[in-house]
């Protein structure tokens, strides 16, 4: 089994070389199952589309590296790695149209793709892979929330001044400048009242001293 490794390597460079006369088709057994799940069973079904004489499966793992895992005859024996019987955790078999391999249970280090090929007449013909991973999980980055504005309303610039506000406060200065001139003048006219007030009361009292 190990030196079908290579013909392998050879044949997924050269993909589609036997994909005319010969097609095989690799999937989840089970129409509900869409990836795999920590610690849970796994089965995959090799689907050939005419009589054989037994399948390899194959795991191309992440770093691409390519690992054998059983043969299937045609008589439904399975041969793992190193020629055993059974595997610690594979399971393999066939039922009248399909060869299936059971991961149990499965672990990230099964991850990978899955292939069936078979060598037939010395020809080497091998499945498209079924990629065999965890889903992967995305995590969204909180947005900060935009403020919103209520239909109809519009929100009011407190620097902005209405032509009334804008009229007042031109009124404002104006009594300014017209009032303070006003108020001193006045003031004015009350002092020079006074002094007039007090030189006439002291003229007054000269002239009554003179009279005497």
């Amino acid at each position: 089994s190990p030196a079908l490794l290579p013909l392998l390597a050879l044949g997924l460079c050269c993909a589609g070389i036997h994909g005319q006369s010969y097609k095989m088709k690799v999937k989840f057994r089970g129409s509900s199952t869409t990836h795999p799940q920590v610690g849970q069973r796994l089965e995959l079904e090799c689907l050939p589309d005419k009589e054989d004489s037994g399948v390899f499966w194959v795991r191309q793992s992440k770093d691409g590296t390519l690992d054998f895992i059983v043969f299937i005859n045609s008589l439904s024996r399975t041969t793992f790695k190193r020629n055993k019987k059974t595997f610690t955790h594979f399971k393999a078999g066939k039922d009248t149209r399909s060869y299936w391999l059971a991961v149990d249970p499965f672990t990230s280090q099964d991850e990978g793709n899955y292939f069936c090929l078979m060598n037939s007449n010395q020809m080497l013909y091998f499945s498209p892979g079924q990629p065999v991973f965890f889903p992967v999980t995305t995590t969204v980055a909180p947005t900060t929330p935009t403020p919103t504005t209520h239909a109809g309303t519009t929100k009011k610039d407190s620097c902005l001044m209405t032509p009334d506000q804008e009229t007042s406060r031109n009124n404002f200065f104006c009594d300014i400048f017209i009032w303070v001139p006003l108020a001193g003048a006045c003031l004015l006219l009350v002092i020079a009242l006074a002094i007039t007030i007090m030189l006439c009361q002291q003229t007054r009292r000269r002239r009554c001293r003179c009279k005497r």
